[in-house]
């Protein structure tokens, strides 16, 4: 586990080592839970459920990834209930990662909260800083979307496949591209009438 003092400077976005033995014994720990995880697709529903609750700060009372997924730390990632992520979805959690209700990832999402240095000495030396993620509840988040540190993404939104969030999204929106602007709001005129 990270100490209460490093932790505390990563979530604040203060500059960090990468390096520290004690991240590294971290990423072990995470990388042995996930390996785990990924090995009890089709075990039950309470088994895998068991193992995400040991790996993530917070799940709520339905969590599902299809294989394979990674973290860096799992620590500082919060999921709310319903949520659910196609194949390899990657949550690189060196700040916080808090993701709503009834969120879905398509395929090969990646959440970035960490960045190294840009000074090439300083980033040699292990310098590392986080700005956390946040993901509002009822949103979709297509296949081989990239969402970058410091990224705020509104409720009831759907982010188009391929993008790059590199700034905030409003509520209520469809955003898209490289990188992902807004497209238009998400009215009435998008309902089907599709109900079970």
């Amino acid at each position: 586990m990270i100490s209460e003092g490093l932790r505390a400077r990563m979530l604040g976005g203060a500059m960090y080592n990468d390096l520290l033995d004690e991240l590294v014994r971290a990423r072990e720990r995470t990388v042995l839970l996930t390996d785990e995880y990924n090995g009890s697709f089709g075990q039950p529903v309470a088994e895998r459920m068991r193992i995400l609750r040991r790996l993530l700060a917070r799940t709520g009372t339905a969590a599902h990834f299809e294989p394979t997924f990674r973290c860096e730390f799992g620590s500082n990632i919060t999921l709310g209930e319903n949520f659910y992520a196609n194949f390899d979805c990657v949550l690189l959690d060196g700040g916080a990662i808090t993701i709503g209700d009834n969120v879905l990832f398509g395929p090969r999402v990646s959440v970035y909260t960490s960045n190294h240095a840009l000074d090439p000495a300083e980033r040699v030396a292990g310098g590392c800083y986080a700005r956390p993620v946040s993901v509002g509840d009822n949103t979709w988040i297509g296949g081989g979307v990239t969402i970058n540190p410091g990224v705020s993404v509104g409720r009831d939104v759907v982010i188009g496949s391929g993008s790059v969030v590199t700034r905030s999204v409003p509520d209520g929106v469809m955003a898209a591209g490289v990188p992902a602007r807004v497209i238009r709001p998400i009215t009435d005129a998008d309902r089907t009438g599709y109900l079970p």
